[in-house]
């Protein structure tokens, strides 16, 4: 017999497929990512098509995608069925362009790391992890002309160049 996204799964067969404790699946549950029911006996049962949920969830730890980013893509998928195809391809498009967003900061940091430990000019008007006398301090901790991609400098310019 195939099985159905609709069919129910326990918890433990939950847990045997996706390789999550159950505090997690419960914890998922709170934050509104899964979603179960009460079979007979009162025993948590949870829809087949949750696995995919699941899944992601997995996938999204992996990638450092914050809980809160998945929960606010998953607002839009429908709880009470198993989405669609077309459900879940807009649902790839929005992680898509999220993953897209995070490689081109990742490869500026890149490129902008290995300059700046390469160069070792301690130049004011190149560097970005000089620092002379704290004058960064109240625009934030850490390395702040590194996470902010467009952070003016108490003399003027942006700490942005051309790679």
């Amino acid at each position: 017999m195939r099985a159905s996204p609709d069919d129910h799964l326990t918890i433990g067969e939950i847990i045997r497929r996706t390789g999550v404790s159950a505090s997690a699946l419960h914890f998922y549950e709170r934050k509104g990512l899964i979603f179960s029911e009460r079979g007979s006996g009162n025993q948590r049962i949870f829809s087949r098509h949750m696995l995919r949920r699941i899944s992601l969830i997995i996938v999204a730890k992996r990638l450092n995608i914050p809980l809160s980013h998945v929960a606010e893509v998953f607002t839009t998928l429908p709880t009470d069925r198993a989405p669609t195809h077309k459900d879940w391809q807009r649902v790839s498009r929005i992680w898509k362009r999220q993953l897209e967003e995070r490689r081109r900061a990742i490869e500026i940091l890149e490129q902008e790391l290995t300059g700046c430990i390469g160069c070792g000019c301690l130049s004011m008007k190149a560097c970005l992890l000089l620092n002379p006398d704290d004058a960064l301090e109240g625009q934030g901790p850490g390395p702040v002309r590194l996470q902010e991609p467009n952070l003016t400098l108490p003399d003027g310019p942006s700490t942005r160049r051309a790679m």
